[in-house]
């Protein structure tokens, strides 16, 4: 999945997967688990139609999104009381500690690219499952 050049430079290939607390199998991409990253990673998140990420945050850890690939809902804030809608190309920032759920209701599959202030995209985050029944009220689910 990695090779590695003397210099500590490494190349990660497309295939290995893992599951995220959040819910979803990510396409592993660099991070502390495969090229040793301390400060920073990037990794896919494939999304297929109808899925949405159990609601968390990531503690004091930053978080920037590309929608590589489709369009997609996010819901975010304390109460989750603020819904955002990327398209193709769009980038998002969500600062450390604010709750968010990315909710997939387009009718067809989206990727992200995800980058995080840390090592790995699984550091600091915290479940809020208490908040996860906002969004199926909200979507009359």
């Amino acid at each position: 999945m990695s090779s590695v050049n003397s210099d500590g430079v490494r190349v990660v290939r497309l295939g290995g997967t893992y599951t995220g607390q959040q819910g979803f199998t990510y396409g592993a991409g660099a991070s502390k688990e495969t090229v040793g990253a301390q400060n920073i990673c990037m990794n896919l998140l494939p999304m297929p139609d109808d899925a949405r990420a159990k609601v968390h945050y990531h503690d004091k850890i930053e978080t920037i999104a590309l929608m590589y690939e489709g369009e997609c809902h996010v819901y975010y804030g304390h109460q989750l009381e603020h819904k955002v809608h990327l398209v193709k190309g769009d980038q998002i920032y969500i600062p450390g500690d604010v709750p968010h759920a990315p909710c997939n209701d387009s009718g067809a599959p989206c990727t992200w690219l995800v980058v995080h202030s840390s090592g790995s995209d699984q550091d600091g985050i915290v479940l809020l499952p208490e908040l996860d029944k906002l969004i199926a009220e909200d979507r009359g689910v």
